[in-house]
């Protein structure tokens, strides 16, 4: 159980106080969002657990998150647009994990922080397309997506920038990343079981998680209702920075030789 897992002389109920404080936080964000939980949640808990133990359980609470908020997200969807990216990941997803064994990750890694924190700076000062990109750039963000997905299992930021920097509502753009965030879980999960990596104690994990979660992702997503459009966009834009200063920061650890 949880307690094998840690060092000797912390108790198993530390242990589940401790990632169940982080799940709630990161749900928080989920819920708000509709993104950022797994990399808020694997970094944190990664300090006190085996990655390989919590990356199932962690995608097996993003799909029950996503689940959770799909009755007030379901009429606002862009099924249209989430077509095309969808069809381009599944297409970048085994690139990226051709990427995963043949290219070094941690230079990757901060070469694609410092691109998304360049482009959520230039949003905020107020850049925006003049219109919703078409099927051809829909697919190759799609087909990014995976290829990152794939290769550090971080697919997020470009369908994000994708979304918010479009001139369509910022309930619609939540809506699709949470959808865009389910079925890419849903894929994931799946690949993670080809490799025997979901496991009995993957959904005990999960269950134990499971209160934590949904408390979180439903203050989350009472705040959001609070909150007008312009503000939202804000709001994500600052959280994706935060997102890509932790991982450039991890990759910075990785380089220097640490855990």
């Amino acid at each position: 159980m949880l307690a094998d897992l840690w060092a000797a002389g912390t108790s198993e109920w530390e242990v589940l106080a401790l990632s169940s404080a982080v799940i709630f936080l990161a749900a928080i964000v989920r819920g708000f969002s509709g993104f950022g939980f797994s990399l808020l949640s694997i970094t944190a808990i990664s300090l006190i657990l085996p990655v390989a133990q919590i990356v199932p359980s962690i995608f097996l609470l993003e799909i029950a998150a996503s689940i959770h908020l799909i009755p007030s997200i379901w009429r606002q969807v862009h099924w249209r647009s989430l077509a095309w990216l969808m069809a381009g990941h599944v297409i970048g997803l085994p690139i990226g994990g051709y990427a995963l064994v043949h290219a070094p990750a941690a230079p990757a890694q901060i070469v694609l922080g410092l691109f998304v924190i360049g482009t959520a700076i230039l949003m905020l000062r107020g850049f925006h397309l003049a219109r919703t990109p078409g099927r051809p750039a829909s697919t190759a963000t799609g087909a990014l997506s995976g290829v990152l997905n794939g290769a550090f299992g971080i697919g997020g930021p470009p369908v994000i920038l994708f979304y918010f920097s479009t001139p369509g509502a910022a309930a619609i753009g939540r809506a699709s990343i949470v959808i865009f965030f389910l079925v890419s879980d849903l894929l994931g999960v799946g690949y993670f079981a080809t490799q025997g990596m979901v496991t009995t104690q993957s959904f005990v994990q999960s269950l134990a998680w499971l209160p934590a979660l949904l408390a979180g992702v439903w203050i989350g997503a009472h705040g959001f209702r609070k909150l007008n459009q312009e503000t939202f966009r804000r709001c994500v834009l600052v959280i994706l920075i935060a997102l890509a200063v932790l991982g450039i920061g991890k990759a910075l650890v990785s380089l220097a030789g640490g855990p």
